[in-house]
């Protein structure tokens, strides 16, 4: 009776947790998604891109955030074709090594194919208002960029995405609202870097770039190592007015 009675309690927390997934189906196979969603009946959607340590803690933190505002938020394992499941800790060395791997290897052009495969999954996805957004960081943030340029949202929200600065041929193709943020003392983001980022960006009516002085590279992480709570709090609010706005308004 008691092995019974685990076993059923495994099943519960395994359904629990395929709840908080969907799977996303391509030409190249299948990945999944983490997903939290808020406590209405319909709301507008926003793909969060991850960071170089995968659908971890601070991704699944942050959609939950967006959840608390009233957003459905998707998180695509955007290393499904390398590594799937990947769930580094930001705080271990091996666990930098492993994602930098990971990182160098991405194939970012496949990457734009997997977002917007998700942004499909997303418009079609139960309780979808049809309107979706952009939101990336560091790797996610440059996917951002280039999804935003080379597919069809609503809007976008890039954080200090590495290598920005080497697709800004591509910034006149991007159509929809863009907010940028960006760290004053980015360590994987050269000043003549942020420089032209800031320079091509500010020519276009459709997006605005902030820059938070004095912090690092990942200023807004959850339990980051360059943590700083006023400009993660400023531009957390930022985003979130950001995306209500441009999501929420009338089609």
């Amino acid at each position: 009776m008691f092995a019974l009675v685990i076993s059923l309690v495994i099943i519960f927390f395994e359904e629990l947790i395929v709840g908080d997934q969907i799977n996303i189906t391509t030409a190249d196979g299948t990945f999944n998604a983490y997903v939290a969603r808020p406590d209405t009946s319909t709301a507008p959607a926003v793909v969060v891109l991850q960071e170089l340590f995968g659908v971890n803690d601070d991704m699944r933190q942050t959609c939950d955030e967006l959840a608390a505002h009233g957003f459905i938020a998707i998180c695509p394992d955007l290393f499904w074709r390398q590594k799937p499941g990947v769930d580094l800790d930001v705080r271990s060395e091996d666990d930098w090594q492993t994602g930098l791997a990971l990182y160098q290897a991405f194939d970012r052009d496949l990457g734009v194919d997997d977002v917007a495969a998700t942004v499909v999954a997303v418009h079609n996805l139960e309780g979808s208002s049809g309107k979706v957004g952009l939101l990336g960081y560091c790797l996610g943030g440059l996917m951002t960029f280039l999804a935003a340029a080379r597919t069809q949202v609503d809007a976008a929200v890039a954080y200090h995405g590495a290598d920005t600065e080497k697709y800004l041929s591509e910034a006149p193709a991007i159509s929809a609202p863009m907010l940028m943020h960006l760290a004053g003392n980015d360590e994987f983001m050269p000043e003549l870097a942020r420089t032209a980022i800031i320079s091509t960006l500010s020519s276009k009516a459709n997006a605005q770039v902030f820059t938070y002085a004095g912090c690092n590279h990942a200023f807004s992480r959850h339990n980051g190592a360059h943590y700083d709570a006023m400009a993660a709090t400023l531009s957390k609010q930022r985003t979130w007015t950001f995306l209500a706005a441009m999501l929420r308004s009338a089609s």
